[in-house]
C-alpha cells in the first residue's frame, strides 16, 4: 500500500542533497549521553575485561571514542565471539543488552572462548535516538566494500587487522514502531521514492544469514528467548518483515551482500536479533534480558558445536 503522507524534509520524488541532510540534522536534538551510558559503563566493567578504543568518530562538531570490551585473558588457541550493538543508535536494548551481558554473564565464558563486545557502533545515532549516522547513511547497510562510513570502516579494519579465529557474530537490534512513523518515511524521502508502509512484527525474531543460515543455531536463540518475551508470529502471508518464516521466529535475509553488520565477518554462526520494545506485552527490562539470553544461547550453541567436532 502506497500512502500519501510525506516526510517533512525534502521534495517528493527528489533525492536529498546536502541542504536536505542539513535540514534533517537541524530537526534532531541530543536526548541521551554516550559518555554516561556507554563509556562510563565500559570503564566500570570487572577486571576480566579490557576496554579498547578502536577508533574515534568525528560527526560534525562532535567527537566520540569508539570503544569495545575484550577478554583480558585472551588465548589465541581459543575461538572468538563478536557481539555488536547500537549499529542503529536508536535501538536501545542492543546497546544496553550488550552492556548487561558484559556485566552479568560474560565472565562465565572465560577460558572457553575469547569475547569482543562492541556495545555502541553508532554513538551519534545513539545520542539522538536515530537510525542513521550524521550523514543520513544507514550504518547497517555499510559493512562492505571496505566500509562506506567511519562507523563501519573503523570496526571492520580493527577486526581484519587482528585476524582472529571468529566462530560467532551476533548483532543486537530492535524493530520499533518508530520504523513506521519516522525511519521508513525518512528513507523514502531521502531516496526520492514513495513511502510504502510495512507491518511491524510484534515480538522477538532473528534474521539468519541466507548465505549461511545454520537453522539449528537460529532456533536455539528463539528457544532461549521465548521464556523471557514473546516470539513474533508470521503475518497473513506467512512472512516477517517481508521475508518467509523458516521456523518459529526465524527468517533468512541477505547479510554480507547488503552490508549488514552480521555479515561482514567469516564467522560460521551469525545472526541479527530483533526485539520489539513497543509491544504492550513487554518492557525495557525484558528486552534487555532477551538480548542477553540470545547472546548466551549463541555462545553455548557455538561452543557445543566445536566440542562435537
Amino acid at each position: 500500500m502506497i500512502l500519501s503522507r510525506f516526510y517533512p524534509v525534502g521534495t517528493p520524488g527528489q533525492p536529498w542533497g546536502d541542504a536536505e541532510r542539513a535540514a534533517w540534522r537541524a530537526r534532531l536534538v541530543v536526548q541521551r549521553s554516550h559518555a554516561t551510558d556507554v563509556v562510563a559503563a565500559l570503564r566500570a566493567l570487572p577486571d576480566a575485561f579490557t576496554t579498547v578504543q578502536y577508533g574515534e568518530l568525528t560527526a560534525g562538531a562532535d567527537r566520540y571514542p569508539l570503544l569495545l570490551a575484550m577478554s583480558r585473558d585472551w588465548n589465541p588457541a581459543l575461538p572468538t565471539a563478536l557481539v555488536t550493538g547500537g549499529v542503529h543508535g536508536y535501538e536501545t536494548s542492543g546497546v544496553q543488552g550488550a552492556l548487561q551481558f558484559l556485566r552479568d554473564r560474560a565472565q562465565a565464558y572465560a577460558g572457553r572462548i575469547n569475547l569482543v563486545v562492541v556495545p555502541c557502533v553508532c554513538p551519534w545515532g545513539y545520542e539522538r535516538i536515530q537510525r542513521w549516522n550524521h550523514d543520513a547513511i544507514d550504518p547497517n547497510r555499510s559493512f562492505r566494500d571496505g566500509g562506506l562510513i567511519a562507523e563501519s570502516a573503523t570496526l571492520m579494519a580493527w577486526v581484519a587487522a587482528r585476524n582472529d579465529d571468529l566462530l560467532l557474530h551476533i548483532d543486537l537490534h530492535e524493530t520499533t514502531d518508530s520504523d513506521a512513523h519516522e525511519f521508513d518515511p525518512a528513507l523514502a524521502a531521502r531516496d526520492g521514492k514513495a513511502w510504502v508502509a510495512e507491518p511491524i512484527p510484534d515480538g522477538f525474531y532473528v534474521v539468519g544469514n541466507s548465505e549461511n543460515p545454520e537453522p539449528a543455531f537460529q532456533q536455539a536463540l528463539i528457544a532461549a528467548v521465548a521464556p523471557i518475551t514473546h516470539i513474533a508470529p508470521a503475518d497473513a502471508q506467512g512472512n516477517l518483515v517481508g521475508l518467509p518464516l523458516q521456523s518459529n521466529g526465524v527468517v533468512w535475509g541477505e547479510s554480507r551482500s547488503i552490508g549488514a553488520c552480521a555479515g561482514f565477518t567469516d564467522a560460521r554462526f551469525a545472526t541479527t536479533t530483533e526485539v520489539y520494545p513497543d509491544s504492550p506485552h513487554t518492557d525495557p527490562r525484558q528486552c534487555n534480558a532477551a538480548q542477553v539470553a540470545a547472546a548466551c544461547a549463541a555462545l553455548d550453541f557455538a561452543l557445543s558445536s566445536t566440542q562435537k567436532q
